[in-house]
């Protein structure tokens, strides 16, 4: 894919960061980074616990429309405000393109978006149910994994930008493989 296709080019933190009495300015994200280029489709955030990954994560997708509990841009819930302000203090730069397509994946907080498509199809007046685009059966009645992968393999169409935080927590080393060449098709 050429370089001016990609949804996101670059992430930036800005300076004012440094001035924030919360956590954010400690995490070793933060202090060690400047920018981040993002010159491939799939990009893999790796290091130690506390390094800041997930808080990043977080902050990519809540800056880009993204509910901060996870699910699509249409997903407009919270049991519990519990995202960092790192959000405020990052600039996504993005490409021409625009994704047809999106999702944020928290591994923690994936219970709340299965909670919220059943409660979705509760107060609906009508239409296509909601879970139908997740399999058509209940995220409840499932194993976490088994979850996980269904939400991959029917909401994930192409074309989108997914957000995906710790998705090997509730996978087994053969369902990681599986969801691996599914991001390379």
């Amino acid at each position: 894919m050429l370089y001016d296709n990609m949804y996101i080019k670059e992430i930036r933190l800005k300076k004012e960061i440094h001035k924030d009495d919360s956590y954010i300015k400690e995490l070793p994200v933060v202090n060690n980074l400047t920018s981040l280029d993002i010159s491939r489709n799939v990009t893999f955030f790796v290091g130690e616990n506390g390094s800041g990954k997930s808080t990043l994560l977080e902050a990519i997708a809540v800056n880009s429309g993204f509910n901060a509990e996870g699910g699509t841009k249409n997903f407009c819930f919270s049991s519990r405000e519990t995202h960092s302000d790192l959000y405020k203090y990052i600039t996504v730069v993005k490409g021409v393109q625009r994704p047809r397509d999106g999702f944020f994946l928290r591994a923690e907080s994936f219970y709340n978006v299965a909670t919220e498509i059943e409660k979705l199809d509760l107060e609906s007046s009508g239409g296509v149910p909601v879970i139908k685009s997740y399999g058509g059966t209940s995220l409840h009645k499932m194993s976490h994994g088994e979850s996980f992968i269904t939400l991959m393999t029917n909401r994930f169409s192409g074309n989108g930008l997914y957000i995906l935080d710790e998705p090997e927590a509730a996978l087994s080393p053969l369902k990681q493989m599986a969801i691996l060449l599914l991001l390379m098709n």
